[in-house]
């Protein structure tokens, strides 16, 4: 089951014209929405179901730089500080609290690992810092674990997932925004080779700029324009607890569960060591580009044949303009979640922390994560294609850097300086 979301009262009426169309109605092309609503720039999201009813509410709701590529610190750091004043900026909580996270580790090698990373990445300035094993116990108290020791940045946070979108959304519209759900892009509409709108299942609607923010669709949406974006997807189960007295308001992260605190005093829980792995006919594609990726996380999935499979066989690669598309046959991707998963988080966090002996599970769902070659976003224009800018591919991290992620794609669309320096995220790196 799907969190329910903050309910959000959207456009009913669709314009003939607009400056910018937004394909996607999750967290980044909100926010890329509100950037430029704040810009008065007239900028219209369209999404073929509800607004954040996929990935944007389904996931864990970290914020952090902890474990990035150095190359996408930058982006995470930015995203702090946007996350920081976004209860101000939207006139509503998000559910942001900068109360940490900790990733705690069984064996000296864990530790290793942790160590490398954090000297790689000394040119960041992070506040980040290893601790003893008896520093993880002082952070997270009543512990079972023996844990090696640990890793902890204090600055990094949370949000909630089912409220930050919904509240981005609202200040977008307050300030000019057209949101228009059940709405489906079939296609762009271009004129001597450039964009010039697009045609939704309503009709075209005339622009100077398109940001595709679609997230796991954005593949087969471009596809159908002859365009490759490399990306496969994972799918990550996830529970929530009823209320609990907790051991920390830290969000940990363990080799096979991680826990963070929710809103409600119960906590969202995964099996940070598995992720659903469903092959499709993708994998045949493109697979071998994600070779050096599978032989470093090769335990971390669950790799089946299966209903997913088929699905997405049966869903078409190209259609014409004028036709039903993929989007309108199937409104959001909504997997089951997979219990075993879900239970083999829960016992290993009871493990380590007992006083999870008494949790409740309240609900449990999953989410389709869509994941690039080098796990980092693309954000950036499509050379082939002027007038088509991409934010998509943020294979897990979407949310977390959702603030300046969609203010560096209303950037690029407008030709404003950015707010950090684009160039890790450009398409090119993936061609």
């Amino acid at each position: 089951m799907a969190p329910v979301i903050t309910p959000v009262t959207t456009s009913d009426v669709m314009p003939a014209t607009t400056t910018v169309v937004i394909i996607g109605g999750g967290i980044v092309g909100l926010t890329a929405a509100l950037t430029l609503a704040e810009r008065n720039i007239p900028v219209v999201v369209l999404e073929k179901g509800r607004i954040a009813g996929e990935q944007s509410s389904r996931n864990l709701g970290w914020i952090r730089k902890t474990s990035r590529a150095l190359e996408d610190i930058p982006l995470a750091q930015a995203a702090d500080r946007l996350w920081d004043g976004m209860a101000a900026r939207v006139g509503s909580d998000v559910g942001y609290r900068q109360a940490g996270i900790m990733f705690v580790a069984r064996d000296e090698k864990q530790m290793a690992m942790h160590e490398k990373w954090l000297n790689g990445v000394n040119a960041a300035g992070l506040d980040t810092r290893l601790l003893s094993h008896s520093e993880v116990a002082a952070h997270v108290p009543g512990g079972a674990g023996k844990w090696a020791g640990g890793i902890f940045t204090a600055s990094d946070g949370r949000a909630e997932p089912t409220l930050a979108a919904s509240a981005i959304a609202k200040a977008a519209l307050a300030k000019g925004a057209v949101i228009i759900e059940q709405c489906a892009v079939r296609a762009l509409a271009t004129q001597n080779g450039c964009v010039s709108g697009v045609v939704t299942e309503q009709g075209e609607i005339r622009c100077d700029q398109v940001l595709l923010a679609a997230g796991a669709w954005s593949r087969r949406f471009l596809g159908n324009h002859g365009i490759n974006l490399p990306t496969l997807p994972l799918i990550c189960s996830v529970m929530r607890t009823k209320p609990l007295p907790g051991p920390t308001n830290i969000a940990v992260g363990a080799p096979d569960f991680s826990f963070r605190q929710h809103q409600d005093g119960g906590f969202i829980v995964t099996q940070r060591g598995a992720l659903d792995a469903p092959l499709t006919l993708d994998h045949l594609l493109i697979g071998t580009r994600y070779m050096p990726q599978l032989r470093h996380a090769r335990d971390n999935l669950r790799i089946s044949l299966g209903k997913y499979f088929v699905k997405d066989l049966a869903m078409a690669r190209r259609w014409r303009h004028d036709r039903r598309s993929p989007f309108e046959h199937v409104r959001t991707l909504d997997p089951p979640a997979n219990p075993a998963l879900n239970s083999e988080a829960m016992r290993n966090l009871r493990a380590a922390w007992p006083t999870f002996q008494q949790a409740e599970m309240a609900a449990s769902w999953a989410g389709v994560i869509d994941v690039t070659p080098d796990s980092n976003p693309v954000i950036g224009p499509v050379a082939s294609m002027p007038g088509l800018t991409l934010a998509t591919g943020f294979s897990g991290h979407g949310f977390g850097t959702s603030p300046a992620a969609g203010q560096l794609a209303a950037d690029l669309v407008t030709g404003q300086a950015p707010i950090i320096d684009p160039s890790p995220y450009r398409l090119e790196r993936l061609m």
